[in-house]
């Protein structure tokens, strides 16, 4: 099979809840993709590295050749973090150590929770950048750990400009006749130089991972109750931050000849969530994977796994288009419309402020800079129907 000429470097996040094999999953689309003639990375940003031990190799922070066309990379997060973070780290530490917090606990504040995870993040677009690869397979962590990795860009943004509000060039100026009279340590000028850069690479991550045309995000799940109803939180809350995701794989799926007894009763409890599953999702792809009778591990085994998913079908292709969010005009009003499935109205919560639109569900928010057209107008009224939120905007009275 000829290898297809990609414009850009794929980018597809693989997450799931723990257990569910989505780093085998992510290492068995990777090995196929290398075998079909695609020159591949696939890079783990969990922090309990398990890439490894599916492909059978030792691995390190740094890319190295597994097989043709295949590479792999295990980040490590402490060293990333230090990399992109240390001088602002040192300044905030300082700052609440001034303000009579005790040295550890000012040490974990001058760190905003999920830093070192984000940080291996930059690797993405290192390598969109360096353009050496045509796809990039992301083991992202557990769901949890990888939703508060993605909305991590806004909610950076939000904590450096609050802390950090003062112009550079006002700071340098002010800062040696402030300083005296103040117990607050004020920031030196580099710092500003380290969070301009910091910003700028979390955007340029951001604009990577937010390409619908480039990365998607595809969540694995197991036929259980439990596993499904994560999956459906996460499908909601990447909607929120905008993420496409453009499949769900069903990992290890009982085959229809399993025997019966005892996997005649498991066979009839996937059979039910499999329809579920189908029903929930739609029309977003679903793609099966048997559970093998022989461990997963190795290039030729997981090459067996992606043929299982896969089929003839390439791996690498954006296998469904959608549009989490959207924008049209409406006589003199606006409405811009975001997908949440799965949301109930009490978990929906709205604030504007200026230009800023905050959407809340449940424990995530999301700040969203209103675009141009909407700058100047104030969200009406807003209803959640089907899985869509449709916001009203209008000029201010």
């Amino acid at each position: 099979m000829a290898a297809p000429i990609l414009a850009n470097m794929r980018v597809i996040l693989y997450t799931g809840k723990g257990g569910v094999g989505k780093t085998t999953i992510a290492a068995a689309t990777a090995v196929l993709c290398a075998q079909r003639g695609l020159k591949t990375l696939v890079m783990s940003t969990d922090a309990a590295h398990s890439l490894g031990d599916s492909l059978d190799r030792e691995i390190g922070p740094e890319p190295i050749q597994i097989s043709e066309n295949l590479w792999a990379q295990e980040i490590n997060a402490l060293h990333e973090m230090e990399g992109h973070w240390e001088k602002i780290h040192e300044y905030l530490a300082t700052l609440f150590n001034s303000q009579g917090v005790g040295d550890i606990i000012a040490e974990e504040l001058a760190t905003p929770p999920g830093m070192e995870e984000v940080a291996s993040l930059m690797w993405i677009r290192r390598h969109s950048d360096a353009g050496q690869f045509d796809v990039l397979v992301v083991d992202c962590a557990p769901t949890g750990e990888t939703l508060q990795l993605l909305a991590f860009p806004d909610v950076a943004r939000w904590y450096l400009n609050r802390i950090f509000p003062l112009e550079r060039k006002v700071m340098k100026v002010a800062r040696p006749m402030i300083q005296p009279f103040i117990s607050v340590p004020l920031p030196p000028d580099e710092i500003y130089g380290s969070v301009r850069q910091l910003l700028v690479d979390l955007d340029s991550m951001k604009e990577v991972l937010s390409d619908p045309k480039s990365c998607t995000v595809r969540i694995v799940l197991n036929l259980e109750k439990m596993v499904i109803k994560e999956s459906q939180r996460a499908f909601t809350y990447l909607n929120l931050y905008d993420y496409q995701v453009d499949a769900i794989l069903v990992n290890r799926v009982l085959p229809k000849d399993a025997g019966g007894g005892y996997f005649a009763d498991w066979r009839r409890v996937q059979t039910k969530y499999a329809a579920q599953v189908e029903d929930t999702f739609a029309p977003v792809p679903i793609l099966q994977s048997r559970l093998f009778d022989h461990e997963v591990v190795g290039i030729a085994q997981l090459a067996e796994l992606g043929e299982s998913l896969y089929g003839d079908s390439h791996p690498e292709d954006i296998l469904f288009h959608s549009r989490p969010q959207s924008l049209r005009k409406e006589g003199d009003e606006y409405v811009l419309s975001i997908q949440i499935p799965f949301a109930s109205r009490e978990q929906v919560d709205l604030t504007q402020k200026d230009d800023e639109l905050y959407v809340s569900v449940g424990p995530y928010k999301r700040e969203i800079s209103l675009p141009r057209v909407l700058r100047g107008k104030v969200s009406r009224s807003a209803r959640l129907e089907e899985g869509k939120l449709s916001i009203r905007f209008g000029r201010a009275s």
